[in-house]
C-alpha cells in the first residue's frame, strides 16, 4: 500500500503529462511508477520510447515501441485505488533479448504460437523457419541469431492521449517467412476503461500471419502473489490438445468432464495440479488453445478474469477463433520486474487471442494465409470494471 500511495502522490503533484515519445525533458513518473526516461534508447539503430495513454476514468496504459509492448496497465480497483495489472520491466534495456528473453506485453508476429518443426508448405513450396522451442517455431522465431517482432522496434505512426499506432515492415524472407509484410498495431484506451487492440497487415506475396498480444495479467495488482485464486471463465466447449512438446495433435476435443472446462468459471488453481490428466501434465499447467464458441463475433464475450481481492473484472472480446491461455508455468524468479519484484511461477496469466497453433499445417482449421489482394485484420478488447 505504501508504494501505491507514493505513486498516487507523484501523479497528483506532477505537472500535466507530456507525450512520452517526446524528446523534451521528462521528470514525471507515470501512474504505474515508471520513469519514461528509462525507455529512451537506441537499439540496432532504432529509437525507443515510452508512450502513455490515459482516460478520465483513471486508467492508464504505458506502451514502448520496442516490441510494441504493454509495459504497464493501471486500472482502479473497487475502492478506486490504481492497480498495475500486467507484468513488465522498469526500463527498455531489460526487454532487450541479450538481457531477458521474455514476451512480456509484446505484439507478436509474424506468427503467434507454434508451427510444427518450423516448417509449412504454401502453394506447393516448403518454408523452413527458426526452431526455437522444442524443435518448433514459437512466436515468429527467436534465438538462432534471429529475432521475432517482440525484439524489434516498431515505428510510431500516431500518438494521442488515447491512441498509439505502431507499424513494422517485415522484409521477404524475414526469419524464413515469404513475402514482404507491412503490419500495424493500434492501441486505443477508451473512456469506459477498455484497451482496444487492432491489428492489420498487407503483403506483396502469399504468406501466413497470426498476430496477438502477450500481456501477462495479474488482476490483484500484486505480482508477488499467484493468480491461482483468480476466477477464469472461457466461452469454449472445445480445445486443441498438445503433446509433451506443446504441439497440437490436430484434434479438437470437448472440455466436458475435464480440467479444461471453464465455461461456468472456476478458480485457476482448482485443477492446475491435476497431473493425472495428460494435458495438465504435458503443459505443466495450462498452456493450451481453446476453440471459442463466439463465432468470431466481437460483441460476444470470449473470456473473463476476476480478482476477488481487488474486485477488478476483465472481460475479453475478439474476432479471432481461438484463445491461448498460459498460466505462467515457467516463470521461475529469474526475471526481476517492475519495482524489484521477482516473477515467480503462476504469478500471471496470458489470454492470447489468435488462430489455432500450427494452422498452416492443419488444412481443416481456419486459414492463416494472407495474399496480396487481401488485408489481414484482427481485433481484441480487454474491458475492465469492478464488482
Amino acid at each position: 500500500m505504501e508504494r501505491i500511495r507514493l505513486y498516487i502522490a507523484a501523479a497528483l503533484t506532477g505537472a500535466l503529462a507530456v507525450a512520452c515519445g517526446s524528446k523534451a525533458p521528462q521528470t514525471e513518473t507515470t501512474l504505474s511508477g515508471l520513469d519514461p526516461a528509462n525507455f529512451d534508447a537506441v537499439y540496432d539503430g532504432d529509437t525507443t520510447a515510452l508512450f502513455v495513454l490515459k482516460n478520465p476514468a483513471g486508467m492508464e496504459a504505458c506502451v514502448t515501441n520496442f516490441g510494441g509492448r504493454i509495459v504497464s496497465l493501471t486500472v482502479p480497483d473497487r475502492n478506486g485505488t490504481p492497480r498495475d495489472v500486467v507484468l513488465g520491466f522498469d526500463s527498455v534495456q531489460a526487454y532487450f533479448p541479450e538481457n531477458n528473453q521474455t514476451d512480456f506485453g509484446a505484439a507478436i508476429g509474424r506468427y503467434a504460437n507454434r508451427i510444427n518443426q518450423g516448417r509449412f508448405t504454401l502453394d506447393g513450396k516448403e518454408y523452413q523457419l527458426p526452431r526455437n522451442n522444442f524443435g518448433h517455431c514459437l512466436h515468429g522465431g527467436t534465438d538462432m541469431g534471429t529475432r521475432g517482432w517482440q525484439y524489434r522496434t516498431y515505428s510510431v505512426a500516431e500518438h494521442t492521449d488515447s491512441t498509439l499506432t505502431l507499424t513494422i515492415d517485415s522484409p521477404d524472407g524475414d526469419n524464413g517467412f515469404p513475402g514482404r509484410v507491412n503490419a500495424t498495431v493500434k492501441y486505443t484506451l477508451t473512456a469506459d476503461n477498455a484497451l482496444d487492440i487492432q491489428y492489420s497487415a498487407t503483403t506483396d506475396a502469399p504468406t501466413i500471419i497470426n498476430m496477438t498480444n502477450h500481456a501477462y495479467f495479474n488482476l490483484s495488482g500484486d505480482p508477488s502473489k499467484p493468480i491461482t485464486d483468480q476466477l477464469l471463465t472461457i466461452n469454449a466447449a472445445e480445445f486443441t490438445p498438445v503433446d509433451s512438446t506443446f504441439m497440437t495433435s490436430g484434434e479438437i476435443i470437448s472440455v466436458e468432464g475435464t480440467p479444461m472446462d471453464f465455461r461456468t468459471g472456476k478458480l485457476i488453481g482448482q485443477d492446475i495440479e491435476r497431473v493425472d490428466y495428460e494435458q495438465i501434465r504435458n503443459a505443466n499447467g495450462y498452456d493450451h488453445n481453446w476453440v471459442l464458441s463466439t463465432n468470431r463475433d466481437i460483441e460476444v464475450e470470449a473470456a473473463s478474469l476476476y480478482s476477488p481481492s481487488t474486485g477488478i473484472l476483465m472481460r475479453v472480446y475478439t474476432d479471432e477463433p481461438g484463445i491461448q491461455v498460459y498460466s505462467g508455468n515457467f516463470l521461475d524468479g529469474t526475471a526481476t520486474g517492475k519495482h524489484g519484484v521477482k516473477y515467480q511461477q503462476r504469478t500471471a496469466i496470458c489470454l492470447e487471442t489468435q488462430h489455432y497453433p500450427d494452422s498452416p499445417n492443419k488444412p481443416n482449421w481456419p486459414s492463416t494465409t494472407l495474399r496480396p489482394a487481401d488485408t489481414y485484420a484482427s481485433r481484441t478488447i480487454y474491458r475492465f470494471s469492478t464488482k
